[in-house]
C-alpha cells in the first residue's frame, strides 16, 4: 500500500488522491467542490433540485476556480406519480406541525423535480463535466448512450452486489459501494429494498470482487483510518459525504451545523419522513413521530413539497425539530476546517494509518 494514492481510476480523473467529496444536493457548493479539486481530490456537486440555469452556473463557477476533475451528480429515481389518499393523508398528518409554527395550511402537493432527463442531458452535452454521476441507479438507455458517446465518465451507486452487477453490465465506468452508515438518501434501486442493508466494510470486497471496474467505498469512512482500510479491502477511492458538512463552504443551516458539532453515531436513523425515500440523519422529533408511516407518504420527490415549509421555518426559528440533519454514522469524528484543509487532513490520517501496517 505504498502507493496508495496512485491507480486506474487516479490516474484516469488526474487525481493527486483517490478521495471524492460527496455530491450531497443541497448542501454541496461549487465553493467546497472547487476546494477539494484545488487540494488534489475531486470535488461534486449535486443539481437535481435546481434549474439548469443554476446548474451551468455552478458550473462555471467550479471551473473558474480549478481547472482538475469535478463530478456532477443527478438523481434518476422513477418518475412520481401523485396518489390522492396518500397526499391528503400526509397532509393531514402534517397539519398539526402547520399550526405549532404558525404556518397556515398545508400547501397542496405537487411533483417538485423530476429525474434526469432530455434538458438535463443537452446541458450536460454542453458543459461536459469530466465526470457525470447518478444516484436510484442509471438515465433512460438512451439518455445514458448520449452520455457515453461523449466520452464523459460516469459513475452510479450500488448498495448490494446484485445492483453493481447491473450498472457494470449496463456499461458504468466506476461504481460507488454504499454501505449502509452512509449518511443522507440511500443509492437503492432494486427490490427488495433491505437487500442493501449491508456495511460498508462487508459490502467492498464483495463488490470489488463481482465486477471488474473500479469501487469507489462510501458510508461512515470520515477518517484515514477508514480510508486506508477501504483501499486494503480493494477500493480505488472513497467517497466522503458527512466529513464535509461541517466546513464553511457547505450549505446547511445552522442548527445543522449546531447538532453536528455534539452528534454522536448512535442517534442517526434511517426515515423517509422528509423526502419519500429512505435517508440517514440525526434522529429528531419528526423523525421520531413519523415513524413507521413510511408506506404511507407520497412518491419521492412529491414530500419535498409538503416537508419544505417545515424545514425552512425550523431553521429560521433556530430549532431542530423539523429539519433534516443528514448524517452518516461516522459523524462522531467529524472536523470543522475548510474543505480543502480537510482533504489535507484526511491524506496525513490515512499516510499514518497505512504507515502501522509497513
Amino acid at each position: 500500500m505504498t502507493d496508495w494514492n496512485k491507480n486506474q481510476l487516479t490516474e484516469r480523473l488526474g487525481l493527486r488522491y483517490p478521495i471524492i467529496q460527496a455530491p450531497m444536493a443541497g448542501a454541496a457548493t461549487p465553493e467546497m467542490a472547487a476546494a477539494v479539486t484545488r487540494a488534489g481530490a475531486m470535488g461534486s456537486l449535486g443539481v437535481s433540485l435546481q434549474s439548469n440555469d443554476a446548474t451551468r452556473a455552478g458550473c462555471n463557477s467550479i471551473r473558474s476556480k480549478t481547472n482538475g476533475s469535478y463530478n456532477i451528480n443527478y438523481f434518476v429515481h422513477n418518475e412520481a406519480t401523485l396518489d390522492p389518499e396518500k397526499t391528503e393523508r400526509t397532509r393531514d398528518y402534517l397539519a398539526t406541525y402547520y399550526e405549532e409554527l404558525g404556518l397556515g395550511p398545508v400547501p397542496a402537493a405537487k411533483v417538485s423535480s423530476t429525474p434526469f432527463n432530455e434538458k438535463n442531458l443537452a446541458i450536460m452535452l454542453e458543459l461536459k463535466p469530466p465526470v457525470l454521476s447518478f444516484h436510484f441507479g442509471l438515465p433512460k438507455n438512451e439518455l445514458f448512450s448520449a452520455i457515453q458517446n461523449a466520452g464523459i465518465f460516469t459513475i452510479s451507486t450500488a448498495t448490494n452486489v446484485l445492483e453493481a452487477q447491473q450498472l457494470e453490465d449496463s456499461g458504468i465506468d466506476a461504481i460507488i459501494a454504499q454501505g449502509f452508515e452512509a449518511g443522507g438518501h440511500r443509492g437503492t434501486f432494486t427490490e427488495p429494498y433491505e437487500d442493501g442493508w449491508i456495511g460498508t466494510m462487508a459490502l467492498i470486497p464483495q463488490i470489488v470482487d463481482a465486477v471488474s471496474v473500479p469501487v469507489i467505498a462510501a458510508g461512515g469512512i470520515t477518517d484515514g483510518r477508514g480510508i486506508a482500510a477501504s483501499i486494503a479491502l480493494g477500493a480505488s477511492a472513497v467517497q466522503l459525504g458527512t466529513a464535509f458538512l461541517s466546513c464553511p463552504e457547505a450549505a446547511i443551516p445552522d442548527v445543522h451545523r449546531a447538532a453536528l458539532k455534539n452528534a454522536r453515531s448512535d442517534k442517526t436513523r434511517l426515515t423517509s419522513a422528509f423526502s419519500g425515500r429512505p435517508a440517514r440523519g440525526l434522529e429528531n422529533r419528526y423523525i421520531r413521530e413519523m415513524a413507521g408511516r413510511e408506506d404511507e407518504f407520497p412518491d419521492f420527490p412529491i414530500l419535498n413539497t409538503l416537508t419544505a415549509p417545515l424545514r425552512k421555518a425550523s431553521a429560521n426559528a433556530g430549532h431542530s425539530d423539523f429539519i433534516p440533519l443528514w448524517a452518516g454514522q461516522g459523524v462522531g469524528l467529524i472536523k470543522t476546517m475548510p474543505a480543502g484543509k480537510i482533504v489535507e487532513t484526511l491524506v496525513t490520517e490515512t499516510e499514518i494509518a497505512i504507515k502501522r501496517f509497513s
